[in-house]
Order: structure tokens, then C-alpha cells, then sequence
């Protein structure tokens, strides 16, 4: 079985929650630590016993940082935890915290799973395999398309006196 974060492990329980129970906003630590248990991504035998303070304080996204500035879950109004969302409430030293596990860091079984959170649930647009500086190419090509450049040279260069 492949090594798992603790974190990683709450989030693909409060993940499996929300997929099973779409009608729901929100859950209790309890259910996500019992959620994690039934699913049981280390293989082991028994639960690790940082799974329940991952979920109640450092996957938090809203709460401050102890130590952890991870941002996999939301604490809503009612105490309970929802998966984290891009542009939700965020403690400001959590800003650049990981909210989703990185696809090689989970077992294989829940690639679907991270899938679905992008997808469906925090409804991020899949991103092209694009050359960010590469997609610049013609940027502004209306700014000169009624100038010569030779003139707009010699017309900056008019000025240097």
C-alpha cells in the first residue's frame, strides 16, 4: 500500500463523505475521523491517532496555524467541517497552504476522487498542458496593427535631442 500523509488521508475521507452525501454542507470531525477509519487508505490496522487533530485543527483553513498551514477543510458556522474550496475563509497564514493532495502522494484508487473535487465540487476549470510565457505569443499585436514599426521608432526617436 502506498504511504499516505495524515492530512492526505482526512481530506480523501471528508472527500468520500461528500460524494456519498451530496445534500450535505458539512460533517463532524467524527464522521470524517470515521469516515477515515472505513476507508482505511494506510492499510493498517488501526487508525493513526494524528487523523482526528488533522481534522479538527491543522487541515483547517480558517482556524490559525498549529504548526500545519494546510487548507483541506472549512469549519462552518455549526462547528462541523466541509472540504475546502478555492476563495473560501482563509487564516491569512494559511494563504499558500496545500488544499488538495497531490495525485502521486494517494494511493491510485483515489485519483477519481481528486478528479471529482475539481470537477464537480470546487469547480476549477481543467488547465491545458500550456507554456504560460508561450501562451503570450501576439499579446497586444492590435496596440500595433496600423503602425509601421520603423516609424514608431523613428517617432520615439524624434524626442532625443
Amino acid at each position: 500500500m502506498a504511504a499516505i500523509k495524515v492530512a492526505d488521508e482526512v481530506w480523501v475521507a471528508a472527500a468520500a463523505l461528500h460524494r456519498r452525501y451530496p445534500d450535505r454542507e458539512d460533517f463532524t470531525v467524527a464522521e470524517i475521523v470515521g469516515q477515515a477509519e472505513a476507508e482505511n487508505a494506510t492499510g493498517a490496522k488501526s487508525l493513526r491517532p494524528g487523523v482526528q487533530i488533522h481534522a479538527y485543527l491543522h487541515c483547517v483553513a480558517n482556524r490559525k496555524p498549529n504548526p500545519a498551514r494546510l487548507r483541506m477543510l472549512t469549519e462552518t458556522s455549526k462547528g462541523r467541517r466541509r472540504l475546502y474550496r478555492p476563495g473560501d475563509p482563509c487564516h491569512p497564514d494559511r494563504g499558500s497552504g496545500k488544499h488538495i493532495p497531490d495525485r502521486g502522494e494517494v494511493p491510485p484508487a483515489y485519483g477519481e476522487l481528486i478528479d471529482w473535487y475539481r470537477s464537480d465540487y470546487a469547480g476549477e476549470k481543467a488547465q491545458p498542458d500550456v507554456d504560460p510565457i508561450l501562451s503570450l505569443l501576439g499579446l497586444g499585436k492590435e496596440i500595433w496593427a496600423d503602425e509601421d514599426a520603423d516609424a514608431y521608432v523613428s517617432r520615439l526617436r524624434a524626442g532625443w535631442d
